[in-house]
């Protein structure tokens, strides 16, 4: 907009003189371009003082702040070039109020272009930081709710595993010991993933074997579980959530040997992983707007863009978890 605005000055000045007789056109335009330079310092020096990061609903006020600083400033420079311009004989321009309102009026229209533009500027960086903000916010909830979680099936499984074992020391002390073994493993395995973000899939799919022994002592043919054969070394899972998801699918379904609960857990084609189980409801499921399964997503996108994707009819719920490294995860 330079030539433009050079050119629309000048012509207001010096009429068809500028444009008609050169050495008129070259002294007022290397006066103009100093000038507008000049300028351009000034207004981006009291933009700079003035403009900063306005709290929470003040931006309308240092907008209007700004727009009196640059008023002023803009009233002085137009005196201060027209001034300029009187000086030069041969450009012939007179120093009067006449000369100089109209190029202050263009002035303040420019003033509140600016003004206007930094304040959508500044709404609009607002907003993505209070967006932002809800959405940390939101996912330390949840993930705060995870950990909750991954507290309540600790002293659940323990209160469980007691009363088992309970039975076990004078049925069959053989199986008690082998009992108590399984549970100081998965207790440490507990203590250790307590400690960690990601463990390698293999050992989570160790420990929820360990994990399912444990859990038909208790419940016999009345639960199947089937596990993948094998795995990729190199996949990665937040620890604790395949149990959580088996431990749901327990507490939330009815078991009994003549319709036994099946829980399938296999490895996808797209590097996730998949736990379904037949609904057999018994009070509740852990349905899609859990609190569960809200945390599980919250864990997993500190980690990775890709979410929780879940299916449930009437006949089968399950939970598919991406697993990590994957080609979008978060850096």
């Amino acid at each position: 907009m330079m030539p433009v605005c050079f050119a629309l000055g000048n012509y207001y000045l010096l009429g068809e003189r500028y444009f008609m007789h050169f050495p008129t056109f070259l002294n007022a335009s290397a006066l103009v371009l100093v000038l507008y330079w000049f300028s351009v310092v000034i207004l981006t020096i009291v933009i700079r003082k003035t403009a900063g990061s306005p709290a929470q609903g003040q931006i309308l006020g240092q907008m209007l702040k700004m727009f009196w600083k640059l008023a002023a400033a803009t009233l002085v420079l137009m005196v201060f070039d027209i001034w300029i311009y009187s000086l030069v004989p041969a450009l012939e321009v007179a120093f009067t109020w006449s000369e100089i309102w109209p190029m202050v009026l263009v002035g303040l229209v420019c003033d509140a272009f600016i003004c206007a533009l930094l304040g959508l500027f500044y709404a609009l960086q607002q907003w993505k930081n209070d967006k932002a903000d809800d959405e940390k916010l939101a996912r330390e909830s949840l993930e705060v709710e995870f950990d909750a979680l991954k507290g309540q099936v600790n002293p659940h499984f323990l209160f469980n595993s007691l009363n088992t074992l309970s039975s076990l020391i004078s049925a069959d002390p053989v199986q008690a010991e082998d009992f108590v073994e399984d549970l100081a493993r998965i207790y440490r395995y507990m203590l250790q993933g307590g400690r960690t973000d990601l463990v390698p899939l293999q050992s989570e799919l160790a420990f929820l074997e360990v994990y399912v022994r444990l859990l038909k002592v208790r419940y016999h043919e009345a639960l199947l579980v089937e596990l993948p054969d094998r795995c990729p070394p190199d996949l990665t899972i937040p620890p604790l959530i395949l149990q959580i998801l088996v431990d749901n699918a327990v507490q939330y379904n009815a078991l009994s040997a003549s319709r036994p609960l099946t829980v399938t857990i296999s490895l996808t084609g797209d590097r996730a992983i998949r736990v379904a189980n037949n609904v057999q409801i018994r009070h509740r499921t852990l349905g899609a707007t859990g609190t569960g399964l809200r945390g599980l997503s919250a864990k997993l996108l500190t980690f990775t863009l890709r979410k929780l994707e879940i299916q449930q009819t009437n006949d089968t719920f399950s939970v598919t978890i991406p697993l990590l490294p994957d080609a979008v995860a978060v850096q």
